[in-house]
């Protein structure tokens, strides 16, 4: 599946020749080369599994009178560190160092052949880069299926994180345990494969929006599906395949009790996103999902939890009302006593 950079080239000025395929929206090379980031782009080497990997990540300076502090930021499934560009500036303007890393398997970062894909071993990854970037204590917000991974880091790294802010996370639920059936990786991997922009602002106005959508999304989905149907897409769809089934086999859910740090609980109460929700009977699909109960089950189950929520926005309220949600966040998080 690895392609060489003449082939990616080779194939990126094939897809721009035709105007057809051009006309259905941009094509971006297996590590999104092509598509601009907010702010430049650094790439750390590193050896992972037996693999030379590197993961693209944005440092950002404070840019307002700086306050000696830093926040992780940890992307969603169907998002990149770009997403967070709304939230990198507030932070940046409130005096916040920030990083905002692309995990192996998304975006600017490497997609392995083969990876043996865990939260651990992203929470790893990450560990290592900070540790490179001289960073030892910091903040960590982590959003959707990034909201899983800081869990993760949070539990493997607890002396680092002084706070932790979770937005929608996925995982509120143990949706297997639910009764959800279970999607094979060769399953997920076809899926993966046919995955076009359609499909993507479909799924993201239905289930992330609750019907509604705004014209700057729509850059958000060109950023997936340029990456799905770029010259590396069979790359980018068993990564994406391997990330799936993690994310559905490995719940952080029963783990809450055992976070120490201040958290804070950011919910859009009209997000319904359930992984392999297609697949459950109706009767377990009525049940799952619903995060205008999830927010406040899981607020209960973390000990030193805030919970805000956000009635009437969906899966990712810092994109679709980032002043109410940056108001919201920085107000917590410039109030909070570092231990």
């Amino acid at each position: 599946m690895t392609r060489s950079p003449a082939l990616w080239l080779s194939g990126l000025l094939l897809t721009t020749a035709l105007p057809a395929f051009a006309a259905e929206g941009p094509a971006y090379g297996p590590e999104l080369q092509g598509f601009d980031y907010p702010y430049p782009v650094q790439h750390f080497a590193f050896e992972s599994q037996g693999k030379s990997l590197q993961m693209g990540y944005m440092d950002v300076p404070a840019s307002g009178k700086a306050n000696g502090r830093s926040v992780v930021l940890m992307h969603g499934k169907n998002f990149c560190g770009a997403t967070w560009d709304t939230s990198i500036k507030a932070l940046s303007e409130a005096g916040y160092r920030v990083i905002a890393p692309d995990q192996i398997g998304f975006c600017t970062s490497s997609k392995p052949d083969n990876y043996q894909y865990s939260f651990q071993q992203l929470a790893s990854n990450t560990h290592a880069l900070l540790a490179k970037l001289g960073i030892q204590q910091t903040s960590v917000l982590g959003h959707s299926t990034g909201g899983m991974l800081a869990t993760r880091y949070a539990l493997l790294y607890p002396e680092q994180v002084d706070r932790l802010a979770l937005v929608n996370p996925i995982g509120l639920e143990d949706w297997k345990a639910l009764g959800v059936p279970h999607r094979s990786v060769d399953q997920w991997y076809a899926r993966e494969l046919k995955v076009n922009a359609d499909d993507i602002r479909n799924y993201e106005r239905s289930t992330y929006y609750a019907g509604r959508w705004k014209p700057e999304f729509d850059r958000w989905v060109d950023m997936l599906a340029g990456l799905n149907k770029g010259p590396g897409h069979t790359q980018v769809a068993w990564n994406s395949a391997l990330i799936y089934d993690m994310i559905f086999t490995q719940p952080v859910f029963y783990e809450f009790k055992n976070l120490q740090m201040p958290t804070l609980l950011l919910i859009g109460t009209d997000d319904t996103t359930a992984i392999n929700k297609d697949l459950a009977p109706a009767a377990v699909k009525a049940k799952i999902g619903n995060y205008h109960v999830l927010g406040k089950e899981a607020a209960k189950l973390i000990p030193h939890s805030t919970l805000v929520e956000f009635p009437g926005l969906g899966h990712a309220p810092q994109m679709e009302e980032p002043a109410q949600f940056h108001k919201a966040l920085l107000g917590w998080l410039n109030t909070q006593t570092i231990r």
